[in-house]
């Protein structure tokens, strides 16, 4: 009953409704922008490498952390387990369309979460908070849809997510070593646990340093998979197309069942869109908004283009063992095994691991920022967190079909609230990129004057007083000589 429920939601969500609102709103913010996650790729690096930071300020995080803990939460289970999974239900084909949702909601991600930077506040505890509910109380005057879409993000990222990820973890350790699913689970609600009742700073203290080891030790393997099996590769990139666009697939049906797989998976890997990563983007100390909207839109690429198509490699390199009703985490280790032996079912099931564990981190931080939202309380705070480790031993036994399709739904619906919001203010966004744009042009390290922007007159930050932490010229300068 509640899988058929379940099920007849997710149909009327991911049947037309998203696909058209997601890659719809992503086109429009692209054209709307020039093309700018195209056009400002080299800034996105220098903004990643520190080069243009001059805060000391302790209150909040640095922008590197805040790329790591958005990172963390975008690759995860959805760049293994997720890939799988689409590619399971919808054909190679549903990798091209995680590729669209990637090139178009880049531009989403950059107004979500430059929407964050300008409406950003801080709470009890003097740190910074911010994301979709934030904007949507303050830049649209609605703080009821703020709330709705904080209980949202509650549900998704603090309980939902977090169950799919510890299932992830707990079906590939069962696959790689026959450990039982209890035990596997019950470790991981433990290191869980002690990690996120350390709060913010600690989880990006965690993030920033397992996100960049981790992710570059599955693209070294992905790359030493292409570069042992060359000759398969033209084939694997023809396979998608062809089952994108294929006359057999829309005949048949399949075609848009690759689209709805690939923009679902693709949705629940980058999070381009659905708003998630933005409160991560809230969190960050920077002297300009569209800083952190650009260094966001570069997570979008590095989790998409970059490491879910190494794990596409990794399954579609393998053949048409999608097809033997393998899905999950499960086809990816099959799929591996068969390049490298069993030590594959090994290395997935540890990167599982470690992949899953950091999302989890990143879950929990933007759950907690949702409870802040709603009331801001250290009682609130470690009632949320409970249900959340509650949730990753629930996740840990639970069917597979079950927790997807929660996920699924959660996600579905955040997204929508999300795009109702941004759509709107992203007038805001792109006048603040504009003023971004117009200071490198000057030659200067971009520092936002929010007294050039009448319509902001009422925000809590960016105030002269905090601003004033940027005010040195010659510091700035020296920066930028870096460059």
């Amino acid at each position: 009953m509640l899988m058929n429920l379940i099920g007849t939601l997710n149909g009327l969500l991911w049947g037309s409704v998203l696909i058209v609102a997601l890659l719809g709103t992503g086109l429009y913010f692209t054209l709307k922008s020039g093309f700018l996650q195209f056009r400002m790729i080299k800034e996105m690096v220098i903004l990643i490498s520190g080069k243009r930071e001059s805060s000391s300020n302790s209150d909040g995080i640095s922008s590197f952390q805040a790329f790591c803990i958005g990172t963390a939460t975008r690759v995860g289970a959805g760049n293994i387990a997720g890939v799988a999974v689409a590619i399971a239900a919808g054909g190679p084909g549903a990798i091209f369309w995680m590729w669209m949702v990637a090139l178009l909601g880049a531009t989403s991600a950059f107004v979500e979460s430059t929407l964050s930077q300008v409406y950003k506040v801080k709470d009890s505890e003097g740190v910074y908070k911010g994301g979709p509910s934030y904007y949507m109380e303050k830049g649209l005057k609605m703080k009821g849809l703020g709330v709705a879409f904080a209980l949202c993000c509650i549900t998704a990222y603090g309980l939902i997510f977090n169950a799919v990820l510890s299932h992830e973890i707990s079906a590939s350790f069962q696959q790689a070593f026959g450990f039982n699913k209890l035990i596997t689970t019950l470790v991981v609600m433990a290191i869980v646990a002690w990690a996120v009742f350390g709060g913010a700073k600690r989880i990006a203290s965690i993030t920033e340093k397992m996100v960049p080891a981790m992710a570059g030790i599955y693209i070294l393997l992905a790359v030493f998979l292409i570069v042992t099996n060359l000759d398969a590769i033209p084939g694997i990139i023809s396979l998608i197309i062809k089952n994108a666009f294929g006359i057999e697939q829309v005949i048949g049906g399949g075609m848009g069942a690759a689209i709805s797989s690939g923009v679902a998976r693709g949705l629940f890997s980058n999070e381009a869109g659905m708003g998630g990563g933005s409160i991560a983007s809230a969190a960050a100390t920077v002297s300009h908004p569209a800083k952190q909207g650009l260094v966001q839109t570069f997570g979008v690429f590095i989790d998409t283009l970059v490491i879910c198509s190494a794990t596409a490699v990794m399954v579609l390199i393998s053949g048409d063992l999608y097809t033997e009703g393998l899905s999950g985490v499960q086809l990816v280790q099959a799929s591996l095994a068969q390049q490298i032996g069993s030590f594959g079912e090994i290395f997935i099931a540890i990167s599982m691991f470690l992949f899953a564990i950091s999302t989890i981190f990143g879950c929990f931080y933007y759950g907690e920022s949702s409870v802040t939202f709603i009331k801001d309380s250290k009682s609130s705070k470690n009632l949320y967190k409970l249900a959340g480790i509650g949730m990753v031993l629930f996740g840990g036994l639970a069917q597979s079909a079950l927790v997807w399709n929660l996920a699924d739904l959660t996600m579905g619906v955040m997204a929508l609230i999300n795009i109702v919001a941004i759509l709107p203010l992203s007038k805001i966004a792109f006048k603040v990129f504009h003023d971004y744009k117009t200071q490198l042009a000057a030659g200067k390290n971009p520092v936002f004057d929010r007294s050039q922007f009448p319509e902001l007159a009422d925000i809590s930050s960016w105030s002269p007083e905090e601003m004033k932490e940027f005010d040195d010229v010659e510091t700035r300068e020296a920066e930028l000589e870096l460059v």
